[in-house]
């Protein structure tokens, strides 16, 4: 996640913000649902 967006042209505290919160809101949707996390691969 960190390195696409900073090929993108995100700053390196932009491209970690957005890391950070993508992990956090993975974190509580696992927490909420009570459930094992299960990425969705494409």
């Amino acid at each position: 996640q960190y390195e696409r967006l900073t090929q993108n042209g995100k700053s390196k505290m932009q491209a970690l913000g957005a890391a950070m919160r993508k992990l956090v809101q993975i974190c509580f949707g696992v927490v909420k649902h009570q459930n094992e996390y299960c990425p969705q691969v494409a």
